[in-house]
């Protein structure tokens, strides 16, 4: 279910940011191409202190502060990839992305396939994602369904420390872009996460949670709080599977398929906006498959409210599922409530 490929020793517990850092350490250590970039990661660490004193580690060179332009920071990371380095450039928050969409849309990821494949673009960004910390509209977006429409790029949402180096080791070694959405709210969140280098593959689910009675797909950190609403269905008779999406494209169909097969039944829980959402494509994933033919109640969908998001916590709290909604949905649908 988690198929790694890996060169490591002892396992330790680390933060989630920790995790991310320490991928980068060792990119850094290992290859010379290997460059960090964004507003703030430098002296500063970061805007959520992800990057630590890794320019102490590697010099400014290495590690360097742009100018608070996201299109041309971003501008600057697409041309160092076309010339041969591997730029993880870092976005203080998700939302500010929308400044680089040129870059990001139109350049990253079109250029491979405009020059018939004589040019790579081996771009990582990373972003930092989701509600939850009362950063209000303009700071707490889930954003990775527009980029998940673009073809050309490749998008990637870890929920655990694990998986969070994982991928981001992952992505370097990738020749095309990867923006990696990191939700803010994981950042100090611990797990164990192996020593060493090792890859964590893109494209591939994590069955989090076997069950029988319904398939609960869920990507970031909807997937953690699908486990812990398990839980409690388990106490109830209700036997939920929880499929960790992991990345959003590609989107590992056979793993969703299989799983809507032995269940039956199919939740779909994301934070974005519910509306042409994560969960819209799982959806019609499933529905244009056989697996529906296996189906034995409509597939749920469980997104984020039509509004932006609010600063008043409770507010905030109210817009997106939380794990009660879980329960209850998955709770309808396996009883047909639905």
């Amino acid at each position: 279910m988690n198929a790694e490929s890996s060169v490591r020793g002892e396992v330790h517990e680390l933060s989630y940011a920790e995790s991310i850092r320490d991928a980068m350490d060792i990119a850094l250590g290992s290859d010379e191409r290997v460059v960090l970039m964004g507003e703030d990661i430098g002296v500063y660490g970061g805007a959520f202190q992800v990057t630590g004193s890794l320019v102490h580690k590697y010099g400014e060179d290495r590690v360097m502060d742009t100018p608070i332009s996201e299109l041309g920071g971003a501008g600057v990371a697409v041309g160092a990839a076309l010339t041969g380095l591997r730029p993880i450039f870092e976005f203080q928050f998700s939302d500010f992305s929308t400044l680089a969409m040129e870059q990001i849309v139109n350049q990253a990821a079109k250029l491979r396939y405009m020059l018939g494949g004589a040019v790579s673009v081996p771009l990582v960004m990373r972003l930092p994602s989701g509600s939850g910390t009362g950063a209000a509209a303009q700071h707490s977006q889930s954003l990775e369904a527009w980029y998940g429409h673009v073809p050309g790029l490749k998008v990637a949402q870890p929920s655990t420390p694990r998986d969070a180096k994982g991928l981001l080791l992952a992505a370097l070694e990738d020749p095309d872009p990867v923006l990696i959405f990191e939700h803010k709210l994981l950042y100090k969140m611990k797990g164990p996460v192996p020593s060493g280098y090792y890859t964590t593959p893109i494209g591939k689910a994590a069955v989090r949670r076997e069950g029988t009675d319904l398939t609960i797909a869920a990507n970031s950190i909807m997937a953690l709080k699908a486990e812990e609403a398990a839980k409690t269905l388990a106490d109830e008779g209700i036997d939920a599977e929880v499929i960790d999406l992991r990345t959003v494209r590609p989107i590992d169909r056979e793993t969703v398929l299989a799983s809507v097969r032995k269940t039956g039944r199919l939740l779909c829980v994301y934070e974005g906006v519910k509306t042409l959402g994560v969960g819209a494509e799982v959806s019609a994933m499933v529905a244009e498959s056989d697996a529906f033919d296996f189906l034995d109640g409509p597939i749920v969908r469980l997104g984020g409210a039509e509004c932006p998001i609010p600063y008043n916590p409770k507010l905030e709290e109210a817009v997106v599922p939380q794990v009660p909604a879980i329960i209850r949905a998955a709770r309808d649908l396996a009883n047909g409530a639905i």
